[in-house]
């Protein structure tokens, strides 16, 4: 079974549908609501979960009850929680999701518990790196945190992915650590210092980013699927056409498969589509982890695309 261990935030969402999304000053009513659990570490822990890896999540919530169902839920799903510390005084994070009947979204996040993770609390969990085939991290919790962490599996030979999300500035020490970065377009031009809008400018931004050291790069763009540079390298993969209801977690679920297929030792060829599919299907569903297909289902629908069936 495929080993992998995400370092990474947790948190509770709620998410709320509304017509459409509201402008600067504006509200918007006729919505519903739904109540979730989410957090992009979680998230890409239970999309590894799901699709059959064995996974282990390092992280901190509060001492408070949204702290212990998210740790019960994360427990049920069979994910290993001994590394999710709990932290007196502190919320557990907290999200809240606009959507509209596009599926597009906007997110806002307290993060809580998830910004008192340290390096100390961590290390007591280093076993979980060494034990796993590839370590995953993202930007909710402290840089520090992400940095010992990529180092440490660095160390021990552990394949590392690197979500960088949400976006923010990165140091080439930081970047030389990751084989497999996964940023959104905006997150690309981010950290490639130009605009990324389409397969051939993500290609362009992620040459840059290989020339500070990443390993691979993997640019998700939505509709039109992701780009992937390495070494020797640029190859695009389409997106799979769905009717998107609600985009939410379709980047963790792609970051989540993609740990899957690497650490069940595929190649890209292999793990970017079984990405792609995750991400597709998370699009058709509503919520964060509620959304995130399982192995058959991703699978079925791969068959039904190849057999032509709709």
């Amino acid at each position: 079974m495929p080993r992998v261990c995400v370092i990474g935030s947790a948190n509770v969402d709620y998410a709320l549908a509304l017509p459409r999304l509201p402008r600067t000053g504006e509200t918007v009513s006729g919505g519903t609501l739904l109540v979730s659990h989410g957090g992009k570490g979680a998230n890409q822990a239970v999309a590894a979960r799901r699709l059959g890896a064995e996974v282990r999540l390092v992280g901190a919530v509060g001492e408070d009850a949204a702290g212990a169902e998210v740790r019960d839920r994360l427990t049920a799903l069979g994910i290993g929680t001994d590394g999710l510390a709990s932290v007196a005084g502190v919320a557990t994070g907290t999200a809240l999701v606009l959507v509209d009947a596009e599926g597009r979204n906007q997110i806002g996040v307290a993060p809580g518990a998830n910004h008192r993770l340290s390096v100390e609390m961590a290390s007591a969990h280093a076993g979980s790196i060494h034990w796993a085939d590839v370590l995953v991290c993202q930007l909710e919790t402290p840089l520090p945190v992400v940095r010992w962490a990529l180092a440490e599996a660095r160390r021990h030979r552990v394949v590392t992915v690197l979500n960088p999300a949400p976006g923010r500035e990165l140091s080439d020490d930081v970047l030389g650590l990751v084989d497999y970065l996964t940023p959104n377009a905006g997150e690309a031009a981010a950290l490639a210092e130009m605009e990324v809008a389409d397969p051939e400018s993500a290609r362009h931004a992620a040459t840059r980013l290989l020339g500070r050291g990443v390993g691979t790069v993997a640019v998700t763009l939505g509709e039109q699927g992701a780009l992937v540079c390495a070494a020797g390298l640029a190859a695009h993969f389409p997106a799979f056409p769905v009717r998107a209801l609600d985009t939410t977690a379709a980047g963790d679920a792609f970051t989540g498969a993609l740990a899957v297929g690497l650490a069940a030792g595929g190649t890209l060829e292999q793990a970017i589509p079984l990405a792609n599919a995750a991400a597709a299907l998370t699009c058709t569903r509503s919520g964060a982890q509620d959304s995130l297909p399982d192995r058959a289902t991703v699978e079925d629908f791969l068959r039904s695309l190849k057999e032509g069936r709709s």
